[in-house]
């Protein structure tokens, strides 16, 4: 029972068996391999953008870091939620790939942007000439790290801001297919169609190994995204591993179907989260990960039990009143069972 994270999931038989289809004989490494083109082919008809430049790496952090670094002087700012994955989740690698830059937080409520508090940081950025930072890249999560989702329309709105003021826009999408299938869009609607410049188009926490596709829709930074990825000690040798499942994931359209089933099976917890005496979801849960305040009491019954998944803050303890609600994330993929889930439930409900 574990809801830890979709990152503790197994791979799809799909993707690993092309991991061990790929490990025969002789291939050209750093990304000249033979699957590689039809990756590249892949993404660009998923993407509806046949120009786009297209690089894979091996972890969300390296895909975020190394885009946004592309778009960031070392004495500019970032622009990201305050509670975005690239602030809460990667160690200030943004600032490590960008040399030095910031990252500049704005509020707005679910973890998801304000355009009124974007906009208010942009103007209130770069205003004191050379003795301050200046305007960098803006940066969106989706889905966001509550498991809330920007619409098309936010996402526009958001990138419309930025443009205003010469910026470009990344879209975190290391859950991009959970959001993709619960909004019922296609990927270029939620991309380049709403004004992002470049994506970060996840697969590890959705049925891959460790594969992460950067695309750029406007191919005039491909040049300098190889180099950084290179010295960033980012460029695989053995690719093909990389390609493999990359390729697996977009055949017939995997990664989407990958994406409905975590979200459906996220959607059976969260009915069975709701029967639990005491319990308070406070942002609906509207892709794979619902975060809800639940009884000290049913905790410790679950994890007890064996169940995995983490309580917040950090340092929160099963020892208490059993009345108290404590704050958890749960988050299901593909490869969740009804099975699992309903025994979560059962014994959350005691």
């Amino acid at each position: 029972m574990n809801f830890a994270s979709d990152n503790a999931g197994p791979m799809h038989p799909s993707v690993l068996n092309a991991i061990v289809d790929a490990n025969t004989g002789y291939e050209m490494p750093y990304g000249n391999d033979s699957i590689m083109p039809r990756v590249r082919d892949k993404i660009r008809a998923t993407f509806e953008a046949p120009e786009a430049a297209v690089y894979l790496v091996a972890t969300g952090t390296a895909a975020n870091a190394l885009a946004l670094s592309t778009y960031t002087n070392s004495w500019d700012t970032m622009f990201a939620h305050c509670v975005s994955h690239v602030e809460e989740d990667e160690c200030g690698a943004p600032e490590f790939y960008a040399n030095g830059a910031r990252l500049t937080l704005v509020d707005g409520d679910g973890a998801k942007m304000d355009p009124s508090a974007l906009r208010h940081a942009i103007v209130n950025t770069g205003d004191k000439g050379v003795h301050g930072v200046q305007r960098g890249p803006v940066s969106i999560t989706q889905a966001t790290e509550v498991g809330t989702l920007y619409s098309l329309e936010d996402i526009a709105a958001l990138t419309a801001i930025a443009k205003e003021y010469g910026l470009k826009t990344h879209l975190d999408g290391a859950r991009f297919a959970n959001a993709c299938a619960a909004l019922g869009c296609t990927a270029a609607q939620m991309t380049w169609k709403a004004g992002i410049d470049v994506v970060s188009f996840g697969g590890t926490k959705n049925g891959c190994a460790g594969v992460e596709a950067v695309v750029f829709f406007d191919p005039e930074k491909a040049w300098e995204f190889e180099l950084r990825r290179k010295r960033g000690a980012h460029l695989f040798s053995k690719h093909r591993f990389l390609s493999a499942q990359m390729d697996a994931y977009l055949t017939d359209d995997l990664w989407l179907k990958l994406g409905r089933q975590a979200n459906a099976n996220c959607a059976r917890l969260v009915k069975g989260l709701e029967t639990v005496k005491g319990a308070e979801i406070p942002d609906t849960p509207e892709a794979n990960m619902v975060f809800a305040h639940l009884p000290r009491a049913a905790h410790r019954r679950a994890m007890d039990a064996g169940a995995k998944y983490y309580l917040f803050p950090a340092d929160a303890t099963l020892d208490g009143p059993d009345d108290d609600l404590i704050r958890c994330r749960m988050v299901c993929d593909w490869n969740k069972t009804d099975a699992e889930i309903d025994q979560l439930v059962d014994l959350l409900r005691g």
